[in-house]
């Protein structure tokens, strides 16, 4: 399963987007972007959404797999 991080930088590669220009696409600043593409693990869930809105996704609440489920 891929991270959001990778979504992220693979999505925004993909469509030919600068960090600076997802930045600015999304509303959200470019430290922002770079500190999220870096792997901060304190981020603003709102702003994850703001970015994952360009590509059609958005964060929500999903079953967590258990081990002994696999």
């Amino acid at each position: 399963m891929r991270s959001i991080i990778e979504y992220i930088k693979e999505s925004r590669k993909k469509n030919g987007m600068t960090q600076e220009d997802l930045a600015f696409k999304a509303g959200v600043g470019l430290r922002f972007i770079r500190e999220l593409e870096r792997g901060k693990p304190t981020v603003r869930l709102d702003k994850v959404n703001d970015v994952l809105n360009l590509f059609g996704k958005e964060l929500g609440v999903t079953d967590k797999q258990r081990e002994n489920d696999q």
